[in-house]
């Protein structure tokens, strides 16, 4: 069994007959009969789904279950695609200082603007962010652009470059990747 949750709201019934397969499931069920005990297990939960037959819940992460009866088998499908793609989604964001990286749309945010980046922007930024002492353009170089480290190259620099550019254009931000004396380092 994994650590994902299923927080069945105000359908005992549901609960009942999810708990007898709870064996048989990849997910563990668990009942929320009020709003309160709701409100308790999504803090008790990282990873949690919510199946409830009331549309106007003002969270996130759920399924409303409007028709009955319905197919058990139908409904567990639902319920492993629906806690998938959480988890792909949940496991694409990175935060970095106040930004937010989503690795699946390739863009970094900060409030309301945001930021398209290119895949070697991505991976030096995570490399960087990685690191708590400076890394020079040299392991740049061979860790990120996996190039030989005698080659003499300023494709590590001229990157460093533009991407400082596109954070202070789109962010004002001059600070993201400060150069020091022994390489770069994220602020």
């Amino acid at each position: 069994m994994n650590n994902q949750n299923l927080l069945i709201y105000q359908i005992p019934f549901l609960f009942e007959i999810m708990s007898e397969l709870q064996d048989y499931l990849n997910f563990k069920v668990i009942e929320a009969s009020n709003q309160k005990s709701l409100d308790k297990q999504i803090k008790l939960a990282s990873n949690y789904l919510i199946l409830s037959k009331k549309e106007n819940l003002k969270i996130k992460n759920y399924i409303i279950i409007k028709e009955v009866p319905i197919k058990i088998s139908k409904l567990i499908e639902k319920i492993n695609i629906q806690l998938l793609k959480q988890k792909f989604n949940d496991q694409s964001e990175v935060i970095i200082n106040n930004y937010k990286i989503n690795l699946n749309s390739r863009e970094i945010y900060l409030d309301d603007k945001k930021l398209k980046l290119t895949e070697k922007e991505i991976q030096t930024i995570l490399y960087l962010s990685n690191n708590k002492k400076p890394t020079t353009s040299h392991e740049l170089q061979s860790k990120v652009w996996r190039y030989q480290k005698d080659l003499e190259t300023h494709t590590v620099e001229t990157h460093i470059y533009r991407l400082r550019k596109k954070f202070l254009y789109c962010f004002s931000d001059n600070d993201f990747i400060i150069s020091e004396k022994n390489g770069y380092k994220i602020k």
